[in-house]
């Protein structure tokens, strides 16, 4: 009866850990499967990894975790930097974290009959690494011959060391490629801004041409203006000039007063001169004294002068008959 019952209980506990297991081992106390520095967390069917608990645990160098069903491993577990030791067999790991290399200080890894193709390229800081298993993964055909088998001792530290130059190589092909890329990013950038400043300088160049074309075309309408100012009051000028000229001909109030007063006189005299003759010729022609000898002289006189007077005028009437014909 005590058999029949004590199978039942140890099925019961198995369960019950595997439960407590697939919690992250939450409920679990991993110091209770401390050994020394060694914890051994295999069979426990582990689907997560209780990091805060094993970083909690800074003298468990070696860690087992060999057959559970781990398909990754979080970011946080490459902060583990003591673990000298870890055996991640027969999971189903399909690919470590990135920065993977940050386990600096691990010597032994065991990778056996798990999914993965590649390992991350930060693998190659792993420099204490001395023996590695990679058997019973889809590797990418070049990383499963650089790693060839691992059958004994030899050829697990042989693969360690092989490994660890490819995943070097890679690196620095991988740093080369960075390099000539950021490069090709900083030449292209410099291109850029050379552009940049030929178009600066271009388009610095064309509004300077633009303001010394309006500079200068404002400057023609300057000397135009100024010109044509001057024009104008050289004409005014000349203008000026002219009138005093023209008024001295066309007024004879503004000659001098001595050729004035000249002028006057001799119209006078021509005047007095005319109203003698009239007087006389009428004196002669209608009063007693026609019989005298000075009147007989005028009057002749002037019977003479109607006459070529007279004879003037039917000339002139000839004249413009024969033009009219």
């Amino acid at each position: 009866m005590g058999r029949l019952f004590a199978e039942p209980l140890e099925t019961l506990n198995l369960s019950f850990n595997r439960i407590m297991a697939k919690a992250g081992g939450k409920g679990v106390n991993l110091k209770d499967k401390l050994d020394g520095n060694e914890l051994d967390l295999s069979l426990s069917d582990l689907n997560e990894i209780p990091v805060k608990e094993l970083a909690a645990l800074p003298k468990a160098t070696i860690l087992d975790l060999s057959c559970n069903n781990l398909t990754s491993l979080p970011s946080d577990f490459c902060s583990l930097t003591h673990l000298v030791k870890l055996d991640l067999s027969k999971n189903q790991l399909q690919q470590l974290p990135s920065d993977f290399g940050r386990l600096v200080n691990l010597q032994h890894l065991d990778l056996l009959n798990n999914r993965l193709v590649m390992l991350p390229v930060s693998f190659a800081q792993l420099k204490n690494l001395k023996w590695l298993d990679l058997k019973d993964n889809p590797l990418d055909p070049t990383l499963a011959k650089v790693a060839g088998d691992c059958l004994d001792e030899k050829q697990c530290k042989q693969a360690a060391i092989r490994v660890l130059q490819h995943m070097k190589t890679i690196q620095s092909e991988q740093d080369r490629e960075r390099q000539r890329r950021l490069q090709a990013e900083r030449e292209m950038e410099k291109k850029r801004e050379a552009e940049q400043r030929a178009r600066e300088a271009q388009e610095r160049e064309l509004r300077r041409r633009e303001k010394a074309e309006e500079k200068e075309r404002r400057r023609r309408e300057y000397d135009a203006l100024r010109a044509a100012r001057q024009e104008m009051e050289t004409q005014t000028k000349k203008e000026n000039s002219e009138i005093p000229k023209l008024s001295s001909v066309s007024h004879p109030s503004q000659l001098p007063r001595h050729r004035r007063s000249w002028f006057q006189a001799l119209l006078k005299l021509l005047l007095l001169i005319f109203l003698c003759a009239v007087s006389t010729v009428a004196v002669c022609r209608v009063t007693e004294l026609q019989r005298q000898s000075l009147c007989i002289s005028v009057n002749t006189l002037y019977e003479n002068v109607v006459t070529a007077l007279q004879s003037h005028k039917i000339v002139q009437n000839v004249l413009h008959q024969n033009l009219q014909q």
